[in-house]
Formats: structure tokens, sequence, C-alpha cells
């Protein structure tokens, strides 16, 4: 057997790079770590990305998981140039509807003597490695090598699967992570790529389809480092049989940590990508915070634009150590992402927010969107996710009469709120022109210059009568918005929650 094996040498528009989930649950952070990655070289070297489906475990596969995929890498930005839906000249492109390559390939593997029969069952390869005095995980012993061997279990009437003769060298790589790596000889069995029966698995079908579709660069996660040996004496074999050209180049990528020392699992929520979402991540923002998840654009810089990513990004400058997932890091750079946006598109994107919630309508009447606008400017720089949209802005959308401030709020109100609003409503109802500048000039002469308050008692009284929450949009324009006659009737109202009012 030939052991003949170059590593792909691809630079520029030559290399090629892979996205191949299984669709098996929700889309979740790491999954879409990696796609990104993936795309970020392809984009960087002016390559193709490749996005493909392996989809051969009927069991756990499902409809549902592959369209949330492919909702998952629309809405993040992340674009194919051959695949699922786009085409290509390598299709089809999911795993389920490749099954007659497949058998070529294996046909052709077996013929070259590449892959020869198994029959031993796990109970006799422990019985063996135990009458032979090796350790059970050693597993098994390359024993059926022997034809005679093969020959004794086949009388038997037993249903082969069928391994792959593994090279008798140390096989190394250059991880463009991770640096040099060698597998000593032996130090991995042959394996089995074909299932009784006929069904090839992953570690036979998935350096197929990479060979057949020219991937020069295989990134994936670090949890998958074990299997490169495989994959790498499997295209031993490829290349023996005109297959496969070279070898890919592989980089195993950081994990992505939750708590403590944990690979972030599917079940945390910080991975649910879209929780993310709903709770108001916008995707410049989420794609900018995963990108740091090993990989940086510089010294002292966390913000940057998709296309930047694209310009900076090289596999070979990402970080090896683990990722950690950072949910305050990622709110952060969202909102550094929600304040470069146009105020017009943030509020495009703040409508479905504010729709599930009710502060809009399924169809917002024009003076509704136009209020939107208006205030779109007041929230931007005070949020980090569009989910906190509606608390921001509800109380703009309803009248006095709607409006019931929440007990956090009413709790944090001072002992003397019933004497700064008494205050705030006569110097409001002696506005001369209602503007910010008025209201700002009547609050700050009666309450901080007469009462001698500090700003943030003098004024908190007064956000609570104008929002209903502690947090609000800023005061003066907020009031300037409403108008005196709302201003005034909710100022009011406050004074007729409080029990020293009467």
């Amino acid at each position: 057997m030939s052991t003949e094996h170059p590593f792909s040498t691809a630079t520029g528009s030559d290399v090629r790079v892979r996205f191949c989930p299984s669709p098996t649950g929700l889309p979740h952070v790491g999954l879409v770590r990696t796609a990104l990655f993936n795309w970020a070289q392809a984009r960087h070297t002016g390559g193709t990305f490749v996005f493909r489906i392996e989809d051969t475990d009927a069991a756990r596969d499902s409809e549902q998981s592959f369209a949330q995929i492919i909702d998952a890498l629309t809405w993040m930005g992340l674009d194919w140039d051959e695949g699922i839906i786009t085409g290509g000249p390598d299709g089809p492109y999911r795993q389920s509807e490749r099954g007659e390559i497949y058998q070529d390939v294996i046909a052709r593997l077996t013929a070259s003597r590449h892959l020869y029969e198994s029959y031993m069952t796990a109970a006799e390869i422990e019985a063996r490695n135990l009458a032979e005095g090796r350790a059970v995980q050693q597993g098994y012993g390359n024993w059926e090598r022997d034809a005679a061997v093969r020959a004794e279990f086949a009388i038997e009437g037993r249903q082969p699967a069928l391994r792959l003769r593994v090279p008798d060298e140390d096989l190394s790589f250059d991880d463009l992570v991770r640096g040099p790596i060698t597998f000593a000889a032996g130090s991995f069995p042959d394996f089995v790529v074909v299932r009784p029966g006929g069904q090839p698995l992953y570690t036979l079908v998935n350096p197929v389809d990479d060979a057949l579709m020219r991937v020069t660069d295989v990134l994936r996660g670090e949890d998958l480092l074990p299997s490169t040996p495989r994959q790498i004496a499997l295209y031993h074999a490829l290349i023996d049989i005109g297959v496969a050209r070279w070898v890919p180049r592989f980089g195993h990528m950081p994990l992505v940590l939750g708590d403590g020392t944990k690979k972030l699992s599917k079940r945390d929520p910080e991975s649910n990508l879209f929780l993310h979402r709903e709770r108001g991540f916008i995707p410049e923002g989420l794609l900018n915070y995963l990108a740091l998840l090993g990989w940086s654009i510089g010294p002292d810089r966390d913000v940057f634009s998709r296309a930047e990513l694209a310009a900076a990004f090289d596999i070979r400058n990402v970080n090896p150590n683990p990722a950690r997932f950072d949910l305050k890091k990622a709110e952060s750079i969202n909102g550094d992402h929600i304040r470069l946006l146009d105020p017009d598109d943030l509020a495009g994107r703040m409508v479905p927010y504010l729709q599930v919630q009710g502060v809009l309508p399924e169809q917002p009447a024009e003076a509704q969107l136009a209020l939107l606008r208006t205030l779109t400017p007041l929230v931007q720089e005070r949020m980090q996710l569009l989910g906190q949209a509606p608390d921001l802005l509800a109380s703009f959308f309803v009248g006095v009469d709607a409006l019931t401030p929440d007990e956090p709020a009413l709790a944090g109100l001072p002992k003397n709120a019933a004497e700064v609003l008494a205050a705030a409503e006569a110097a409001l109802d002696g506005v001369g022109e209602w503007t910010v500048d008025g209201v700002r000039v009547a609050l700050e002469a009666a309450l901080i210059e007469d009462l001698g308050l500090k700003p943030r008692v003098a004024f908190g009284p007064v956000r609570v009568a104008a929002s209903g929450r502690r947090v609000s949009p800023p005061l003066f324009e907020s009031l300037a918005i409403l108008g005196r006659n709302e201003s005034l009737a909710r100022v009011r109202k406050l004074r007729g929650l409080l029990p020293t009012a009467a």
C-alpha cells in the first residue's frame, strides 16, 4: 500500500473549506462559531465555502433541525458558495442522497485491499485481549488482517463489517491552530468504516465527501482531534485509488466553555443561538462576539464588522486555548453594534419585539411608527438588547389611564417623593415654550436650586411618573415628546398613588 500522502498547499482562491453539520437539535453557539471561522477563512482568502449536511443518522436527524440550521446561517449572514440550496458541481450535498457514491468508493477500497472483512464481536475482541495479556482498552488487535483468521469466521456465515488497514507508520500533520502533531505507529488499530450489512459510517463518508469536494482545509472543534489520524489514514487509501488528490490541512479550534471549566453544553441557555436572538441580539453583535471565542482582530479592540472580520481573519492566528462564553461581554458588544446602526434601521428591528409584548399591534399605524422613529435615538445609547425595547418604550404608546408604575419603581421612591412631585408639577405647569430646554430649566430650578436636591433624588420620582419605570429614556426629552398635558397628568397620577398625597 502506498503511503504517499501530500498535504494540501492551496492558497488564495484555491482554498476550499466546508461546514457539514448533522441536523440534530437546535443550532448552538459552538456549531455556529465553527461555521463562522470556516466562512471567515474562505472570505479572507477569496476561496470557497461549501455547506453540506451529514444526515445519515435517520434515528436522530430531522427536517426541523435542517431548517433551523439554514435559518441560523442566513440570519448570521454566513453565505455559502456551494452546497445546500445553492447547488454546485459536487452535489448532492446531503449525505443521505450520496449512497451510490459511497458504495462505489467502498468497492474500490475493498478491491485494492485497503478494506478487509471483520467478523469479530466486541465480546470476542475483549476475550482475545485478555487471553493475550493485552489491556482491554487497546481494543482491536488487527488479528483479521490474516486471511486465514477471516476465513474461519466466514465459514460460520457471519456478516462482516469492513475495516480500514491502517499504515504501520507514524502519522504526522501540522495543525493550523496547534502546530505539529504526531500519532505514533500503532497508537490506534484498524477501524470499522462500514457496518455489517453495508452501511458506511461517518468515519468513511466524511473524508470521502471532503476528498470529492476538493476540500483543502478542515477547520473543526478540538473535540474531533482524536479522530484526525484515522482520517489521515483513510486519505492514504483514497489517494492510492485516485479518489483524493491530497490530505487536507487540519485546524482544530478551541472548545467553548460555559461555567467553570466545563465545555458549553447544548443544554446551557448560553448555547442556544435562537434564545439569544429572542432576547434581542442582532446578528452583527453576536457574530462579532463569537469571532472573539478564540480569535482577536488586534490588541485593545473588540468591536468590528463582518467585513473587517473577513479582511483580517487567519485560522493560524486562532488561539488554541479554551474560550469562555461570557454573556455580559456578549451583551456589551451587542450594545456597541446597536449604537452603530442607523436609527431608522434600529427602529425597524425593534418592531417585532414591541409587537410580541403588545406595545405595538400587528399592523402599526404610521403615527405609531413615526413616534418610534422619534424615540429611537433616545434609547439607542441605553440598549444592549432589542428585547429591552418594550420596557423602555411602552409608556409612550399608552395614555395616562393605562400607565401603571411597576412595583420596583414604586418601592425605590424616596420618602419625599410627594413633595418632589408637587414641586415638579408646579414647575411644569409654568413652562412657557414646551421644549427639551424649557422642561429642563424649569425642573432644575424647582428641584435642584429651590429644594436643594441632588439630581438623582430630584428627577427619580418624575421619571417614575413619566414612564412607570426606574430606568427610562432621557427624562427631559421624554417629557417634551409626551407633551404638557400628558406629562402633568402623569405627575398628578403618581402623586395620587402615594400615601402622603391625601
